[in-house]
């Protein structure tokens, strides 16, 4: 064996059920290097008299490692970790900004059991039917719940479920905006919302901003010039990963309520970050509307945001809005949504994505070999570059190398002052892939040759 026992036994302080103590123990000696490619493990019945569990629970364990290209079987030899195996003709995705799967939570079971509790409790018919827009009375009312924690009791009758964030936000500048008007933003900003503003018209004005945010005498100046609306991510913000401080949320929600500015504060990632201040929705409730939407937090595949409107004649508006992009919410993802809201289960994804995405970040601190003292909440880093690269010569050369990450110029309303990158950690699916990618990507940014020859 190439670990003793008692470092096996470490894998009991793991959480989730007992056979993910072992996968993920497995996981975390692998990225810290007291597995390597090569080593044998244990017998499985070895193992479980170590870890006092059954054969039966370990042998799981062994399969699900194997599904995760962990180890591989060699017969009568046993189990040997196995080398960081893909597909070559598949990127490794370090771009798109997926939360990674959650720690101690096994999200198949979790499905399974949600999905039969939502046929318990709602009619099928009920789950293959059109709904009014808006959602339901118990969606509603999941949502107002969902949203207790950043924001304090919400009345439901001030929600709108939409299938998504991006379909909000675009809804939103429909209902809030007309054709070539400007929208205030920050110079670097969710590339979502450039691409709705640009399909539909609109304008993005971007605005003097420092390591905290928008800056509040450029928002109050754009407000006396006539911008009507602002738009903001202040938790976790993408793609540079910082939050807001108190005091500057409370500075540019006192701006909004003096010069009647309407913001939509685009909240994504709040359940991943433990110490944030309350939106500005909670500082000028009157004057914002607050998406939220569990892709960041959960799962894209529940396809559900809520938007909290100022009051229920603006949620009326701008569901009139929403209607002309998408009738409604799945009713079958949005029941599931509900289900697990009230039951407990997305507290408890989130806390395990939350735990699973601490352990990637400091995979990615050591790996990169960034400032140790980086926060170590969210689902993405952002990466400034050495001077030898320029954003889209390192994304172009990373491609190269079968990696895929988002350039500074994605995110940018105006040509970018920085040469930077987006790495996302939670689009590949297992952490040891996820070492080795950051480990090529380390490779590449340490080179000492010019890039002259990426850009042909």
């Amino acid at each position: 064996m190439s670990m003793q026992d008692d470092e096996w036994r470490e894998a009991l302080a793991e959480s989730g059920p007992r056979y993910l103590q072992i996968v993920r123990f497995m996981e975390k000696a692998i990225a810290d290097g007291r597995l390597r490619s090569g080593d044998r493990l244990p017998p499985q019945r070895d193992l479980a008299r170590t870890l006092g569990m059954d054969l039966t629970t370990v042998t799981r364990a062994y399969a699900e490692a194997r599904d995760r290209n962990l180890l591989h079987a060699r017969g009568a030899l046993g189990s040997f970790v196995s080398a960081p195996r893909f597909d070559t003709a598949q990127l490794l995705d370090l771009g798109m900004n997926l939360p990674p799967p959650p720690l101690g939570v096994d999200l198949g079971d979790l499905l399974r059991r949600g999905f039969d509790q939502v046929l318990t409790h709602v009619e099928t018919h009920a789950l293959m039917s059109y709904h009014s827009g808006g959602g339901t009375q118990a969606g509603r009312q999941a949502g107002a719940a969902w949203l207790a924690r950043p924001l304090g009791k919400v009345d439901p009758e001030r929600i709108v479920i939409s299938p998504g964030a991006q379909i909000a936000l675009s809804a939103l500048l429909l209902a809030l905006t007309v054709p070539g008007e400007a929208i205030a933003c920050e110079p670097m900003l969710y590339p979502g919302l450039l691409s709705a503003a640009t399909q539909l018209g609109r304008r993005v004005v971007p605005l003097a901003a420092d390591n905290d945010g928008m800056l509040p005498d450029a928002l109050e100046e754009a407000a006396r010039d006539g911008v009507r609306v602002a738009y903001l991510n202040p938790t976790l913000r993408n793609p540079t990963a910082n939050t807001m401080s108190a005091a500057r949320r409370d500075a540019l929600a006192a701006i909004a309520q003096t010069h009647a500015l309407t913001i939509i504060e685009d909240d994504p990632y709040w359940a991943l970050a433990t110490q944030a201040p309350a939106p500005l929705a909670a500082r000028a409730p009157e004057r914002t509307y607050y998406v939220s939407t569990l892709s960041k937090a959960l799962t894209p595949g529940l396809r559900t945001a809520y938007v909290v409107a100022p009051d229920r004649e603006a949620r009326a508006r701008f569901i009139t809005s929403l209607r002309s992009i998408a009738l409604m919410s799945t009713p079958v993802m949005t029941s599931l949504a509900t289900q697990w809201i009230h039951d407990g289960t997305a507290a408890r994804v989130v806390e395990g994505v939350r735990e699973e995405a601490a352990e990637r970040r400091r995979l990615a601190v050591h790996t990169l070999r960034l400032d140790p003292t980086t926060p170590v909440e969210g689902i993405h880093l952002w990466l400034p570059l050495p001077p030898r690269w320029t954003a889209q010569a390192l994304t172009m050369a990373a491609r190269m190398e079968g990696l895929a990450v988002t350039p500074s110029s994605a995110f940018s309303a105006t040509p970018p002052a920085v040469e930077a990158i987006r790495i996302s950690l939670g689009g590949v699916r297992e952490r040891a892939r996820l070492k080795y990618s950051l480990e090529r990507l380390a490779t590449l940014l340490s080179d000492t040759g010019t890039n002259d020859d990426v850009l042909v």
